[in-house]
């Protein structure tokens, strides 16, 4: 993020898409946009950015943008999808924009190559369609270790219950990656493997109660979704399917999927800090993979608006004789409630018992990489602490292998830092635990380390417990805390 001016915030964008100006420059007029005329809008005084098929001025937004002009401007007068994605897909661009919106682009004209006989109508189509459905099919086979038959799941029903299974053929599946939302007769059931997921969603034939179960067969990776009837009446089928339904596709095509979650508590951590509880609904099953976030979305003065947080645990555990059962039923944030933040403050006004929508899980961390390695050095700015407090958990109750794990905990002052009692405590009862705190503007009284993250005070602290050990260095912080870090 870049500051922005004063006048600048998202607060007052969503003023001025508000005002009836004209942001466009076409008078409420929406036109199809070629590849030739988006390149011309291709300036900061006049810049037009292709997003899914749909082209949007964005030169009133540009010094709006929390990432700065120059991000903006790499996409200028050119399809930004690929470069949106990477950054940040989650973000409701529609309804941010939406003021913003030039049209649709025009789709290309196929040409027949010169000296060759252009054949009829029909008969392109039908080459076409075997042509893509050939590469899907040998996509399929070259990246992915298991390939669904075209039916990838059954399901059947006694009196009292309903049973899909869906046949992954996945080994080492687990309930991290089954995510099953079932609410008002819509069952959504989905399978992450890897960068794919696979999806079961009907409207239900039938009612069905709150309760969900799910039991998994991880070494075939056969899942079950149970599901109990209301009335004990037989069902002449599962139900109607929605678009996605029975596909196996990139998680970055398949999209967020919400759920309403109610916030239950919210108890301070620090003076500007603190822990929100919020529960799942019934009929939910969703554990957060360690190293992974989720989206909060809201909707502030008529605008979706969405961030990402980490969920971490309800507090430090000190015992690891066995790794700890998660209820299943709460997700914990640990969230710095910023003054002049428009999320955290909408965040922070929420009363016990108001709802808020939050998404599947996101993120591409691996638990392999923590159980491999012999050292685990974990380097946190501020509240880039949060997803430290899962793999901080995991590593030491789980990963047999690691001889050090140490945390270098950046912050401004004392007051700043998060579970300092928990983490001296974490330090004396698990001999392979050490952490560090650093301060930027410490009070006299201090008597620990001071300073920004640099590679003079990085190198007292990172080293390996071997000469040849492997090592495994997580980061996370602000934007130039990382970048320094990384560096």
């Amino acid at each position: 993020q870049v500051p922005l001016k004063p006048g600048r915030s998202l607060m007052d964008w969503i003023r001025l898409t508000k005002s009836g100006k004209d942001l466009t420059g076409l008078k409420g007029r929406l036109i199809e946009v070629t590849e030739d005329e988006l390149s011309k809008h291709n300036k900061k005084e006049d810049c037009w950015i292709c997003i899914r098929g749909f082209v949007y001025n964005v030169t009133p937004y540009m010094e709006y943008h929390p990432g700065g002009e120059d991000e903006l401007m790499k996409a200028a007068g050119t399809d930004g999808t690929d470069l949106f994605d990477q950054v940040h897909r989650w973000v409701n661009y529609e309804s941010m924009l939406k003021e913003c919106l030039v049209g649709r682009m025009a789709a290309k004209p196929v040409a027949a190559p010169k000296g060759e006989q252009q054949l009829p109508e029909g008969e392109i189509f039908v080459s076409l369609k075997t042509f893509i459905i050939i590469l899907v099919v040998f996509s399929k086979l070259l990246t992915l270790d298991l390939v669904f038959k075209s039916n990838n799941y059954d399901w059947f029903q006694t009196d009292s219950l309903v049973t899909i299974v869906i046949y992954t053929k996945q080994k080492d599946m687990n309930a991290e990656l089954v995510i099953v939302d079932c609410q008002d007769k819509r069952l959504r059931g989905e399978i992450i493997m890897d960068d794919h997921s696979y999806l079961v969603e009907v409207d239900l034939d039938h009612a069905v109660s709150e309760d969900v179960a799910v039991n998994i067969a991880e070494k075939v990776g056969k899942v079950e979704i149970i599901l109990s009837k209301k009335d004990n009446i037989h069902w002449k089928m599962l139900g109607q399917p929605w678009e996605g339904h029975n596909t196996f596709i990139k998680r970055t095509d398949r999209g967020l999927f919400y759920r309403k979650c109610k916030l239950v508590s919210k108890t301070e951590v620090t003076h500007d800090t603190k822990l929100f509880c919020l529960m799942l609904p019934k009929g939910t099953h969703l554990r957060v993979p360690t190293g992974q976030h989720v989206y909060l979305k809201q909707i502030i003065a008529g605008t979706e608006v969405v961030k990402p947080y980490t969920p971490v645990l309800p507090f430090l555990p000190l015992d690891f004789q066995e790794p700890p059962r998660h209820d299943g039923v709460h997700i914990y944030l640990m969230i710095k409630i910023y003054s002049r933040g428009l999320f955290t403050q909408a965040l922070d006004h929420l009363q016990i018992g108001d709802y808020i929508f939050v998404s599947n899980p996101e993120g591409n961390f691996k638990k392999s990489q923590v159980q491999t390695s012999e050292d685990l050095l974990l380097l946190a700015g501020g509240t880039g602490f949060t997803p430290m407090v899962k793999l901080l958990n995991f590593a030491l109750s789980e990963v047999s292998c690691l001889r050090t794990v140490k945390l270098i905990f950046f912050n401004k002052t004392e007051d700043d830092i998060l579970w300092r009692n928990q983490l001296e405590q974490l330090a004396l009862k698990d001999e392979r635990f050490e952490v560090q705190f650093i301060l930027s503007q410490p009070t006299k009284d201090w008597v620990g380390k001071q300073g920004k993250i640099s590679s003079s005070l990085l190198s007292e602290f990172v080293k390996r417990s071997r000469r040849d050990s492997k090592v495994l260095i997580c980061i996370c912080g602000p934007a130039p805390f990382t970048e320094q870090g990384v560096q």
